[in-house]
């Protein structure tokens, strides 16, 4: 295992695997701040090279990108050329990579993606065997939570001193993870399981009122109709992102090796 990021999620999958996973073995990792990232493997119980973003695909089967979206490709590329397991955290990245799907087909790589801070995806896969209707998505995040992002830049909207829930954002899910690149991830996710990200729909609000964050679905299908809640925990290191999101993608890694697996 290979990891690309020891943000909030990065550092804590990397903790993890470092502890000991039956099946799973950390050998390298990667960040933006080299030296920093050497200080803190230091306190590991194995010995990990901090490498560059494009060297993990030398060392590992499997990588896991935990970096900035903006930083996406320099992980993906290198890692489905060589024919990888690719775990991408920042899901909503890859609409801008999408020509990674063609590449892993020629080369034999696997694109999984953790559901992250989402529930019901093997729900909405199921029933995009058959026909979806509709998919309609709700996220509400406390104000520190979407601050700086760039739809707010861009539309001069001000979340700091918020009194009141405030819709902030309308449209799809593609349309979403522009403008909020840290915050929505799970909606491309949701959009990938169903009916796509420009067909899924998006609203996103600033709630003073919460401290979690938290994503309501509803989904109508020839198949079923079903409503989902989840509120996640925001990380004490970053409030753009729940703590399960970590974890996510942890269980994601267990599956890999798991003998019995639950859920589609």
């Amino acid at each position: 295992m290979a990891i690309g990021g020891l943000g909030a999620i990065g550092r804590q999958v990397a903790q993890r695997l470092d502890a000991g996973i039956d099946g799973l073995i950390l050998v390298s990792v990667s960040a933006n701040h080299v030296e920093r990232a050497q200080h803190y493997v230091e306190a590991f119980n194995h010995s990990i090279p901090v490498l560059q973003l494009a060297e993990l695909a030398d060392t590992a089967d499997v990588v896991i990108e935990c970096a900035p979206a903006a930083v996406f490709g320099e992980v993906a590329e290198p890692a489905i050329a060589r024919g990888c397991i690719f775990i991408p955290s920042s899901i909503g990245a890859l609409l801008n990579h999408w020509h990674l799907i063609e590449a892993a087909q020629r080369s034999g790589a696997r694109i999984i993606a953790p559901s992250g801070a989402l529930l019901g995806l093997d729900a909405v896969r199921a029933a995009a065997e058959g026909t979806i209707h509709r998919v309609t998505m709700i996220t509400r995040k406390p104000p520190t939570g979407l601050a700086g992002s760039p739809y707010l830049l861009e539309n001069n909207i001000d979340v700091e001193n918020l009194t009141e829930p405030v819709r902030v954002f309308s449209g799809s899910a593609d349309e979403g993870i522009k403008g909020f690149p840290a915050n929505v991830n799970v909606a491309v996710a949701l959009g990938i399981a169903g009916i796509g990200p420009e067909r899924t729909e998006l609203e996103i609000w600033a709630d003073p009122t919460i401290d979690r964050n938290t994503h309501s679905i509803r989904v109508e299908a020839d198949s079923a109709r079903f409503e989902l809640k989840i509120e996640n925990i925001p990380s004490e290191d970053n409030p753009r992102t729940g703590r399960i999101v970590a974890l996510s993608v942890i269980a994601t890694l267990r599956r890999l090796v798991a003998t019995l697996t639950v859920g589609t």
